[in-house]
């Protein structure tokens, strides 16, 4: 079982939360960003990276994961490897135009519910449903 850490990017638009999802780079599908840890670099602070790298986010996130989520991670040589995604919340204050991964990805908004909905995971859905901005400390 490997770890990556997970930004659930979020934004306020009149007092109701959006959250940020990302196309994956070999299926496109709905995900949020994620990658493995960082020497050097806290958790909370390698899901920020991963966040700007692959979706462009420049924002604050949070000591504390909101929680987490099993899914299997595809790697290039078509091997299929156990994950445990930890979450961190991450505020969005800005939106590069420009970052790492802007032409292999595709970034959305969309409500909590619909997030939840697009995304595969059923653990990761619950924890997009049930995010609570007004519960985080950033």
């Amino acid at each position: 079982m490997q770890t990556q850490y997970a930004a659930l990017c979020y934004r306020l638009i009149r007092d109701k939360p959006q959250v940020l999802l990302i196309t994956s780079r070999g299926t496109g599908r709905w995900i949020i960003p994620k990658g493995w840890p960082m020497q050097g670099k806290p958790p909370g602070a390698a899901a920020l990276q991963e966040a700007y790298e692959e979706a462009g986010v420049v924002g604050r996130v949070t000591e504390l994961p909101l929680g987490m989520y099993s899914y299997a991670k595809t790697l290039s040589n078509a091997r299929l490897v156990p994950c445990i995604g930890v979450v961190y919340a991450v505020r969005v204050d800005a939106m590069k135009g420009r970052f790492p991964e802007e032409g292999e990805r595709r970034r959305k908004w969309f409500s909590r519910k619909k997030a939840a909905r697009k995304v595969g995971e059923t653990e990761l859905a619950r924890i997009i449903r049930d995010f609570d901005p007004s519960q985080v400390d950033l």
